[in-house]
């Protein structure tokens, strides 16, 4: 048997009506998007342990170490309004309605990375631009966030290219 996936399969594009507003908004997905696995694959890459949507911390982070006390909140630009980002655009339909959600969204946001630091978290911030453009630039940013000392990494194995010296 195989396993179904909750939202239903569709017909290509050109043999389809245009999605509804709402078939839309079921396929947007809050946890494993694009941006967060390439974050997750970049901290990994770095040696530092973590786990992923911390249920018991304040907002949830998408990766966080309790015992370094350090999370990491991957946002999209558009949900969480990234200022001055090509990516986060203002809704032209429905307007008043996506401004305050957008507003809430970015409150909620502020209060929830400042209960973080309340606990003694240090509270890094990766949004989706930086992790589309190449990934570099959040890479850069969680290990010189998240590596000014001993924070949980795992000593390097020497490779046997290392090894022999090559």
């Amino acid at each position: 048997m195989t396993k179904s996936s909750p939202v239903a399969r569709i017909p290509p594009r050109r043999k389809r009506e245009p999605l509804t507003r709402s078939q839309m908004m079921a396929r947007i997905r809050s946890k494993n998007t694009k941006p967060e696995v390439l974050t997750r694959s970049a901290v990994q890459a770095l040696g530092l342990r973590f786990r992923n949507h911390v249920d018991d911390l304040p907002g949830k982070p998408d990766l966080a170490n309790k015992t370094r006390k350090w999370a990491i909140f991957v946002h999209g630009c558009f949900w969480h309004s990234h200022a001055g980002c090509r990516l986060a655009s203002s809704p032209k339909s429905n307007t008043g309605y996506w401004t305050d959600k957008l507003t809430r969204n970015k409150a909620r946001d502020a209060d929830k990375i400042a209960a973080l630091k309340a606990k003694g978290f240090r509270v890094l911030v990766v949004w989706e631009c930086d992790v589309r453009d190449g990934g570099g630039r959040a890479a850069a940013g969680v290990d010189l966030r998240l590596r000014p000392g001993d924070h949980g990494a795992r000593p390097r194995q020497a490779t046997s290219r290392c090894a022999a010296g090559a």
